[in-house]
């Protein structure tokens, strides 16, 4: 696990207590002869260079040690110092590769990290290898550190390591690396006892050190050197004034004998049971409930609902947290805190041995709901005043409600990364499958009302993924139908037809499972239309006609007409231009019959088109005269000038260039008026 909350720099101060940006940042305890090592390492000629070679990749950097070491926090200074001597300009960039429970994070959900870093948008449903080919491409041009955080393994590396040996990778592992070619580890075990007590020193003044070294050295010896022990134990010493280092270290070696070993280190076990023991029965309880905060990551609301308390009880509880060291503060958005990863293996464990069954899942329900809600308001907030929507709102408790589009953007933006964690472990957990479906879809509005369909459209896919996965299990017809569409949607837009063609045809099955009229239409429509961008227009031709007999059953008049110049358009792409007249005309009747004077306009240019790719001028001068007529009627300025331009070509190729220029001059006269141009084809589009 990561550790960078509880490094050799000391504890973190909460929100609203940090140093500015621009100050020094705090003294680095220790660590002198592994810092010169790794920045030795940096110059360190590989077998590339000795053998006359460029080096073909970036060079790659080990920090291994144990969780709570401090590995984290010394890859941090050898960063800082080297971006402090200017040899890696461009940099740093951070992803951490495991997530709080332990499990590898994928690399598709890596590389996306990194390239949101580099302000580059990975298209949405891309997988591992395409992603990370692209952050390999972002750095091929830069001089950058690449700091991953928590590997478990190399295949979790290897496929971000830049092909530029101008950058630097600096990892942080349990273990080795194997499968790295020239990968420089450095092992690192618990501080010496000089660095370990005046990181002690530090946290609880220098007089109780002072009047006490040699104890203070022994209670060093007691947590392992490691400093996440250190900073818990420091902690407790700092929120208990009265007691002495010799107390710490009698209580520790009390508990050498009854705390089993656990899923971390023995010596931060029993550090994390001193202080979670010394803690208020409530306290206690919101510090275990924190092993379920998605990502690792939690705030006042979060822990609120959690523990079933108030949000400012929750508040000062969490910063009590942070002067403990039990938390990460992060200044981001709202006040936000990390649990450090250290301490979430030790969290879960004693979450299982306190707590019920039933009031853990009772805790998640509570969490769940609370981030539903803030998702509503987050969404609500936008919508205009007086509206149903923010007469609803106005009766929210005011901790649930945005004082703005502004703040509860913010707010969205730096609580993304646990709101997308929330709905992957809802979804996968599988007892509150009603409440995920919930979460699920109001985080897709507040993303697409905030951020937009096109720019959160990589985090969209991966939400109606969770929708899939969810409604597959559950056998809902319905709601599978509709995933699948949102999903085929996203694969098309990004050019992955044949993807998109699968999933429309499954859309389509679970459409008419679900007896879903308007997903099974929708879905022929999409197959359509998938067939015609893959220029299999037959295909297309008759899953639009298998549309279009859908709507006609229904009754949809506008939807007919919409088809019918669908088909018309595919006709005239294939170059059955009977076919494409009778469905173009249809089109036109059926606009003239809803009184869609802009619809008209445009389903009779497109006759005038198929007319003169059919090689009948006279024809298409007729109609083309009609259809100016009406867009005149439509107030259609750029559809208007469009046909005036194809009037003053088809006048031309029959030998009237007066009147063409006529014409032409007419369209400029338009088109000079509303500031616009319009495209005029002469041919087909190719497919």
């Amino acid at each position: 696990m990561t550790d960078q909350a509880v490094d050799t720099s000391g504890p973190v101060e909460a929100p609203g207590a940090e140093e500015p940006s621009g100050a020094a940042p705090p003294r680095f305890l220790g660590r002198e002869r592994e810092l010169k090592a790794l920045r030795a390492d940096v110059g360190h000629a590989g077998l590339d260079t000795l053998a006359g070679r460029r080096a073909a990749r970036a060079r790659v950097l080990l920090i291994a040690g144990r969780p709570g070491s401090g590995r984290t926090a010394l890859a941090d200074e050898l960063v800082r110092t080297l971006l402090a001597e200017g040899g890696h300009p461009d940099g740093p960039f951070r992803v951490r590769l495991t997530e709080p429970g332990g499990t590898p994070v994928p690399t598709e959900r890596t590389a996306r990290e990194l390239l949101d870093r580099f302000g580059v948008t990975g298209p949405p449903g891309a997988d591992g290898d395409e992603l990370a080919g692209m952050v390999r491409d972002e750095l091929a041009g830069r001089r950058a550190v690449l700091v991953l955080d928590d590997a478990v393994d190399a295949e979790q590396v290897d496929p971000l390591l830049p092909d530029n040996p101008d950058c630097l990778v600096v990892a942080t592992s349990g273990g080795p690396l194997t499968g790295i070619p020239g990968v420089r580890p450095c092992t690192i075990g618990g501080l010496e006892a000089g660095p370990a007590v005046r990181l002690l020193a530090r946290l609880i003044g220098e007089v109780r050190i002072t009047v006490d070294p040699r104890t203070a050295e022994t209670l060093a010896e007691e947590c392992g050197g490691l400093p996440a022990a250190l900073v818990l134990v420091g902690g407790w010493l700092a929120a208990h004034p009265m007691a002495s280092v010799a107390d710490a270290t009698r209580r520790l070696r009390e508990s050498a004998d009854t705390t089993e070993p656990s899923a971390g280190p023995r010596p931060l076990a029993r550090a994390f049971r001193l202080v979670h023991d010394a803690l208020p029965p409530v306290s206690a309880r919101i510090l275990r409930l924190l092993a379920l905060a998605p990502a690792g990551l939690v705030d006042a609301h979060t822990a609120s609902a959690l523990a079933g308390c108030s949000v400012s009880a929750a508040q000062r509880t969490l910063d009590d947290f942070v002067s403990l060291g039990l938390l990460h503060g992060d200044g981001a958005g709202r006040p936000q805190y990390e649990v450090p990863g250290c301490l979430a293996p030790l969290l879960r464990e004693l979450l299982a041995e306190r707590d019920r069954p039933a009031e853990i899942q009772l805790a998640r329900a509570r969490m769940l709901e609370r981030t539903v809600r803030l998702l509503q308001s987050c969404r609500a907030v936008t919508e205009p005043e007086g509206s149903p929507v923010r007469r609803r709102l106005a009766g929210l408790p005011r901790s649930l409600r945005f004082p703005g589009p502004e703040a509860a953007a913010a707010w969205l933006r730096a609580r993304r990364p646990a709101l997308l964690a929330a709905a992957r472990a809802a979804v996968e957990d599988g007892e509150l499958d009603t409440l995920a479906r919930r979460l699920v879809s109001a985080l897709v509005r507040a993303l697409a009302v905030h951020e937009g369909t096109e720019s959160a459209a990589p985090e969209l896919y991966g939400l109606h993924g969770l929708v899939l996965a969810v409604a597959e299990r559950r056998g809902l017809a319905r709601e599978q139908a509709a995933a699948l569409l949102n999903l085929a949607d996203l694969d098309a837009g990004n050019g992955r037809t044949r993807e998109a063609l699968a999933r429309y045809r499954a859309a389509l099955d679970a459409g008419r499972a679900a007896k879903d009229l308007y997903a099974t239409g929708r879905a022929m429509e999409s197959v359509a239309g998938a067939y015609a961008e893959l220029g299999d227009f037959q295909r297309a031709s008759d899953w639009y006609g298998r549309a279009l007999a859908h709507r006609l059953g229904q009754g949809e008049r506008a939807e007919e007409a919409r088809l019918y110049g669908r088909l018309g358009a595919v006709h005239t792409y294939a170059g059955r231009y009977g076919e494409a007249l009778r469905n173009w005309r249809a089109a036109a009747a059926g606009y003239r019959r809803l009184g869609d004077v802009p619809g008209q306009a445009r389903a009779l240019s497109e006759v005038a088109r198929v007319q003169e790719y059919a090689g009948r001028p006279q024809e298409s001068l007729r109609t083309c005269q009609e259809a100016v007529e009406w867009a005149r009627r439509a107030e259609d300025v750029r559809l208007q000038a469009a046909l005036e331009l194809r009037l003053a070509d088809t006048l031309d190729r029959l030998g009237d260039p007066a009147a063409a220029g006529l014409h032409r001059g007419v369209a400029d006269r338009l088109l000079n008026q509303k500031g616009v141009t319009y495209e005029i084809r002469s041919a087909p589009t190719e497919k």
